[in-house]
């Protein structure tokens, strides 16, 4: 399934929802591009088997995003550029779908936080990481918040106090970058990756998801309490679950229905 915008491309093949962005040379995001990202990722919603969302740039034109544009951070608009960025992660936080990021070039600002969400980053020796937001007397919020969680305090409060740029290879080492390849090699490891994807239960996937998140910052009580929650009362009235444990006593292939 494929649908038609001005800004991304977006397919559904395979059970992966792809949305590429298509603003070449650096796929700045606008306002109305973040919009349809939006209805995008709520596409790739309404298909339940649908078990991964994958981010990508549509060209080799040498940026992932480049971050949203600075024009629409004016006065008059900034409200509605900040809503309509940060609504990007609270779909992809709604849907609680596997996310994976191919980062080929710069990902700066606004795209370096969409890597940062990502659940798998994979990136080739030309990326770049960046937050150069305090550079324009702001700072960036989606990283303020997920940064420190992904490559730890001190270097997230270094990367975004200073706006330094971090290579692929420092971004690897920091926790940023899950699997640094060659630019050749990039999409034989998403399908990897995916095909790991395809043979679970998409219902499993969304849950565990949806417990790392939810329990970020809690106590440990805390946080065990509501995984014993999302565990019994949501995942548990599902057929999957019933499904793996009656498939793995008869030694055969789980035969799973998504729901």
């Amino acid at each position: 399934m494929a649908a038609h915008y001005k800004d991304i491309q977006f397919t559904l093949t395979g059970r992966v929802a792809r949305i590429s962005f298509a603003r070449p040379p650096l796929n700045i995001l606008t306002i109305s591009m973040m919009k349809e990202i939006v209805d995008a990722i709520n596409r790739a919603a309404r298909t339940a088997d649908t078990c991964a969302i994958v981010f990508a740039s549509a060209h080799a034109s040498g940026a992932f995003s480049a971050g949203v544009s600075i024009e629409e951070h004016r006065p008059e608009t900034v409200f509605q550029m900040l809503d309509g960025f940060h609504a990007i992660f609270r779909a992809l936080n709604q849907v609680s779908k596997p996310v994976v990021a191919l980062v080929g070039g710069a990902a700066l600002g606004g795209g370096c936080e969409l890597a940062a969400f990502a659940d798998i980053v994979i990136a080739s020796p030309p990326a770049r990481f960046g937050q150069p937001e305090i550079k324009l007397g702001v700072f960036p919020p989606v990283a303020a918040v997920i940064l420190p969680r992904v490559i730890g305090e001190k270097r997230a409060r270094e990367m975004i106090l200073t706006g330094e740029l971090l290579t692929a290879e420092q971004a690897h080492s920091a926790g940023l970058v899950n699997h640094l390849v060659p630019e050749n090699a990039v999409e034989a490891k998403c399908e990897e990756l995916l095909n790991a994807f395809r043979q679970m239960s998409v219902p499993g996937l969304e849950m565990a998801r949806r417990v790392m998140l939810q329990t970020v910052g809690l106590g440990f009580d805390e946080a065990l309490k509501r995984s014993e929650e999302i565990y019994l009362n949501e995942l548990m009235s599902l057929k999957d679950p019933h499904e793996g444990v009656e498939a793995f006593i008869a030694k055969r292939q789980p035969r799973w229905k998504h729901k």
